[in-house]
């Protein structure tokens, strides 16, 4: 069954080898695998890797309780303390050098999210109060630098003037706010939220949910949109099937974090709608596409969409009793099981496959963005949620 197989995967694959990754030279992670597996162990530190497995190994420490995930999270949290976050401007750092200095020092509301929900994760898992600190701390740098009347701005230099959105922008458009820092921020603030029931924390969490209700939801095709100019007027005609099915179940999560039993009926209409929506067009030979630009479908199989096609299908299937859902969720599975955990050893999860079955040669295997966080997530989801098909 597949809560046996996630389990095994989870415990003697995927967190064996992150945590093989641990630096005790210079603290934190290394930061780059390539595809042939070979190490730099001098290659800059990715921010964004460090908050998601310090996430990654609060979570395993939570729902698995060995002593291990909680020696590995505090590992990662001490590297992420003393040299991620900027005390002096507030926010965190892009990216450091392998030795801990700052490499690259651009602040972006999408990192500080996701530094944000690591700490959060690890203050729930071992009771460190610096930790929530830390996690309101940032909570203010994002909610006192980014906001206009718009919504949420994104990128900024190290003193929080406005540059270009280049590290979310794609596809060839430049967008000044988009649909991927809503989400996040969304998730970041469930986790704060769940902290503590923090109500300044809830209100900012209701807001962006509204953001996306109103804004970002287009109902006419039950679908999300991707990128935005500053008054969130959408640009691009770009479709992340990826996205979509990970942002049903996270802003469920949020409805049901807040205990709001409206936000809970209205969320879970609209999420089933855009679950049903990717089911129907997205969902091929056993695989999730990656997105649709114009009239041009992209059919590459990435790690992180099939990983979140399996928490999100089977949520749908939680709220809908739709079976076809379950038979989804469970076929994505067996397509990462043959597919894209890759059976070399010393190797993780491919970070994409071709149409094909080919795996792309050109992507690490652990990279700045090539991380624990979908895959273990999947994993320690559908533990928590204990639905065994």
């Amino acid at each position: 069954m597949i809560i046996d197989e996630v389990r095994n995967e989870l415990e003697n694959h995927i967190a064996p080898f992150w945590a093989a990754l641990r630096d005790d030279e210079n603290g934190g992670f290394y930061g780059y695998m390539s595809y042939g597996l070979e190490l730099d162990k001098k290659a800059d530190k990715g921010v964004i890797l460090h908050s998601r497995i310090l996430w990654f190994f609060s979570r395993c420490y939570s729902v698995l309780g060995d002593e291990k995930y909680k020696g590995l999270a505090s590992h990662a949290f001490e590297y992420v303390k003393n040299h991620c976050i900027d005390f002096d401007n507030g926010g965190v750092y892009w990216m450091t050098d392998y030795k801990g200095a700052p490499s690259d020092t651009m602040k972006h509301t999408y990192n500080i999210a996701f530094a944000i929900y690591a700490l959060s994760a690890y203050y729930r898992a071992v009771g460190d109060e610096f930790a929530l600190q830390l996690a309101y701390k940032l909570f203010s740098d994002i909610e006192e630098n980014t906001l206009d009347e718009y919504g949420y701005r994104e990128a900024f230099t190290i003193d929080w003037k406005l540059v270009a959105n280049d590290a979310l922008s794609e596809n060839g458009l430049m967008a000044d706010k988009t649909m991927n820092t809503i989400l996040h921020l969304i998730e970041a603030y469930t986790e704060l939220y769940a902290a503590d029931k923090n109500e300044r924390v809830g209100e900012r969490l209701r807001f962006l949910l509204s953001q996306m209700s109103n804004k970002v939801y287009d109902p006419e095709t039950n679908a999300l949109k991707v990128f935005f100019d500053t008054k969130l007027s959408v640009i691009g005609d770009i479709h992340s099937y990826g996205h979509d099915i990970e942002a049903t179940w996270l802003m469920d999560l949020a409805c049901d974090t807040l205990g709001d039993d409206e936000l809970i009926k209205k969320f879970a209409e609209m999420d089933l709608k855009i679950s049903n929506n990717i089911r129907s067009i997205a969902l091929e030979d056993g695989a999730l596409n990656n997105e649709r630009e114009n009239d041009k479908i992209d059919r590459k199989r990435v790690w992180w969409v099939q990983a979140e096609s399996v928490v999100g299908f089977l949520n749908a299937y939680q709220h809908s009793g739709d079976k076809a859902f379950l038979d989804a969720s469970r076929s994505v599975w067996e397509y990462i099981k043959s597919d894209i955990i890759d059976k070399r050893e010393g190797g993780e999860w491919y970070s994409e496959v071709s149409f094909d079955h080919v795996p792309h040669d050109f992507k690490e295997e652990v990279g700045p963005w090539k991380c624990p966080y979908h895959n273990g997530r999947m994993c320690l989801e559908l533990i928590r949620r204990g639905v065994d098909y």
